[in-house]
């Protein structure tokens, strides 16, 4: 006889921090800081590059988009985490785990399609510059973002719906603070393996042709920069890399280290610190890796701030 799936109608208990109530509040306080300073971020973002018409380009269109996946990633899981911390509501209904798993799988995909793509768009500006307004004009950006965001809410269904319909009959607790999708494969009482096998497959259908078209743009970059005779133009070539490449090298390391090894070695003690890596830290520090390499953005930044504040200085009288 089959094993019923209580938890379908129970829904799940989060374990989070429990096992120290000591440090709730301090938590709490941590991450509503990380979380107010992440939405922060990255609207700022958005509204100077909405604002300034110098900055409507196709690598600030990316970064648009790439900040659109970053304010809606770590709102997928930290509004709970934070509830869970204050009020100490730890459950969450069967529907809403599964809602919480596509989410999170659909905005990962997203975000490793967004980099490939912000990838693409250096290697054009930098290997074929005089061409770069023709290859990355409107239609073709407008396109790219489009497919990237279709393939990313498809992508995750098929392994929602197999996820979905486990029995979840060990155990109700899950040792995380979000539906991790890795921890509710050791929850079912089912044979996983098929579901596991397709985590790798689908895992791989993204994650190695990113991987490998933004090494073989910064292979061909890199080249092309290493050919650049001037020393300040090397310098200034790569500059308008190294902030890609060092938010892509924190996005693969950890959604690699967590997600590509097998769920029998599954360590949740090891996951939670990993998990708050991609899903509230990254997201934190994108604005800011951007914003603080990036001259042109920080040249705007200041104009706004400049200008905000001559216009409340010359109201002040009136009022």
């Amino acid at each position: 006889m089959p094993a019923e799936n209580q938890s379908s109608s129970s829904g799940f208990i989060f374990q989070g921090f429990s096992d120290y109530p000591d440090i709730q509040i301090p938590l709490f306080c941590l991450f509503l800081l990380i979380y107010l300073l992440t939405l922060q971020g990255n609207v700022l973002i958005l509204t100077v590059i909405c604002q300034t018409s110098l900055l409507h380009i196709p690598m600030y269109f990316f970064l648009c988009n790439l900040a659109f996946i970053d304010m809606f990633s770590s709102s997928v899981s930290l509004p709970k985490f934070l509830s869970m911390l204050l009020g100490g509501d730890n459950t969450i209904s069967f529907v809403g785990c599964m809602t919480q798993l596509y989410c999170f799988m659909t905005l990962t995909c997203a975000e490793f399609i967004s980099l490939t793509v912000m990838a693409y768009d250096r290697y054009v500006a930098i290997c074929n510059p005089l061409r770069y307004l023709i290859v990355m004009n409107k239609r073709v950006c407008v396109i790219l973002v489009i497919a990237g965001w279709m393939f990313s809410f498809a992508e995750p269904m098929l392994h929602t719906l197999l996820i979905s319909h486990l029995p979840f009959c060990r155990s109700q607790a899950i040792n995380h603070f979000f539906c991790d999708p890795s921890i509710l494969l050791t929850l079912s009482c089912a044979n996983t393996f098929s579901v596991q096998l397709l985590t790798y497959v689908l895992g791989s259908l993204v994650g190695l042709p990113a991987f490998a078209l933004t090494v073989a743009s910064y292979t061909y970059i890199i080249s092309t920069i290493i050919k650049i005779h001037s020393a300040t133009g090397r310098k200034k070539a790569f500059s308008t890399c190294t902030s890609h490449l060092t938010v892509v090298s924190l996005f693969y390391g950890t959604i690699l280290i967590t997600y590509m090894s097998p769920t029998s070695q599954y360590s949740s003690t090891l996951s939670k610190p990993i998990s708050f890596l991609y899903t509230a830290l990254i997201p934190l520090v994108n604005p800011f890796i951007y914003t603080l390499r990036n001259k042109d953005i920080k040249t705007h930044i200041f104009n706004i701030i400049e200008f905000k504040r001559s216009h409340l200085q010359l109201a002040g009288p009136a009022l």
